[in-house]
């Protein structure tokens, strides 16, 4: 190889080497900006989330002075003192009166709290005849564990308590009573 090649080939490599320390600056340089458009970017957000929270107190403040005013000329009403609180509910049972004696009677509500009360499950009636459906009706002709299940419920005493478990569980349960 002669000296110029050589020289001429050294000169490549120093001019590649060049390109390259360009091309890595170049790309940092172009990262850093990049960073800084979404810092930018994320400071525009914030700064127009505090100004729509700003408009809305100052809207907010606008609309008390107005109901202020509306209050003051229209309705005339008060802010409530110290004495006008209630502190306990015998204070506010105070302010009621008695039932007038034209008053309906006050609307009562049913409810069963344990199963000591609870009577007896009436028996079916045929709406045709009057008389009282037998067991064996209204059981299944198939048999099973389901006709079962729909037996035991229709004769079985007391309220009917289905549970969610099915109908398996609701035969157990009745053989248990």
């Amino acid at each position: 190889m002669t000296q110029t090649s050589r020289i001429r080939r050294i000169g490549w490599i120093a001019v590649l080497g060049v390109c390259l320390a360009l091309y890595a600056v170049l790309h940092l340089k172009v990262n850093a900006v990049r960073a800084d458009v979404v810092q930018a970017e994320r400071r525009i957000v914030q700064l127009e989330e505090s100004n729509l929270l700003l408009e809305t107190e100052f809207l907010t403040r606008t609309n008390q002075v107005q109901l202020a005013a509306w209050n003051r000329v229209d309705f005339g009403f008060e802010s409530p003192q110290a004495d006008q609180f209630i502190e306990n509910p015998r204070q506010l049972a105070s302010f009621g009166m008695p039932r007038g004696a034209d008053a309906p009677e006050p609307i009562r509500l049913a409810g069963l709290r344990s199963g000591e009360d609870v009577p007896a499950f009436p028996r079916l009636v045929s709406p045709l005849t009057g008389r009282p459906v037998e067991a064996d009706v209204l059981g299944d002709d198939h048999g099973g564990e389901d006709g079962a299940a729909r037996l035991a419920a229709a004769v079985a005493p007391g309220p009917l308590r289905m549970p969610i478990a099915g109908p398996g569980f609701a035969v157990a349960k009745v053989a248990a009573r």
